[in-house]
């Protein structure tokens, strides 16, 4: 496992550096990722400018609940990008026979070939709304509530990871450049609203098949001592731990199962 800490800090630091030789082009595409959050932020605005609240929430909840939301999800997003393309561009174009060839799990250089470094100021984002929410909401958070931020943050982007490696294993039996993955994708805005604003079917389906209530809504309804919700939040490690546990199994049986494209 330390070796592939030090591995990672490499990869991460060099790909760095190549990332910001680019300064002009970084700064547009944090720009542009700050203007895409700016509008998902103000969708909230707009729904509480016809209701004092939405199924028993506040708009500072609300806005809370976005807030938190977004740390999990940008982590996911600074190490996920190459899940996305994964199909096109390691099976389809017959990258991924470079992967095999070297004493590293593929799983780790897949992950780590590239990162999307302008992600992060979506979590400096998520970071200031929760402070500014919790300030409105007059809760008072300690260094355990934002160690609990900081671990249930982490459970979020290994949740993320895993449903999205369980989609992206499809490419081994399945070879298509678009995947499944983008339509599931889209369904990653659900996790930031209130899971009670939907129907039961749509909440079971964020809960135990795609659990992304588990990677930002349960969790975050700690902070904001929203106390129905705590049965759910001890089950967080053990969700985690089950999809993660699926989908390395699912990666190596799709490993397994890889022949080349001959290209």
């Amino acid at each position: 496992m330390g070796r592939y800490l030090q591995l990672l800090g490499q990869y991460f630091l060099q790909y760095a550096k190549v990332r910001l030789a680019y300064k002009g082009d970084f700064v547009v595409s944090v720009i542009t990722t700050m203007i895409a959050t700016a509008f998902g932020i103000a969708l909230v605005f707009i729904l509480f400018q016809r209701a004092p609240e939405i199924a028993g929430w506040r708009f500072h909840e609300i806005l809370f609940l976005y807030g938190f939301g977004l740390i999990p999800l940008s982590l996911f997003n600074v190490v996920s990008i190459n899940l996305y393309y994964f199909g096109e561009s390691y099976i389809v174009e017959g990258k991924f026979d470079r992967i095999l060839l070297r004493p590293v799990h593929s799983l780790f250089q897949v992950m780590s070939e590239q990162f999307r470094l302008e992600a992060l100021s979506d979590t400096a984002t998520g970071l200031f709304i929760v402070a500014y929410t919790s300030n409105k909401l007059g809760l008072q958070h300690g260094p355990e509530d934002w160690a609990f931020l900081g671990a249930a943050a982490l459970c979020g982007l290994i949740i993320y990871l895993a449903v999205f490696l369980m989609l992206t294993c499809v490419s081994f039996w399945v070879e298509d450049r678009v995947g499944i993955i983008p339509p599931v994708y889209n369904m990653l805005a659900f996790g930031r609203y209130p899971l009670n604003i939907y129907s039961p079917l749509v909440q079971f389906l964020l809960s135990w098949v795609i659990p992304f209530a588990f990677a930002s809504f349960y969790p975050s309804t700690v902070l904001l001592e929203r106390m129905e919700y705590q049965s759910y939040v001890a089950l967080l490690p053990l969700v985690m731990a089950v999809f993660l546990t699926g989908a390395i199994v699912l990666w190596n049986r799709g490993v397994a199962n890889y022949s080349s494209t001959g290209t």
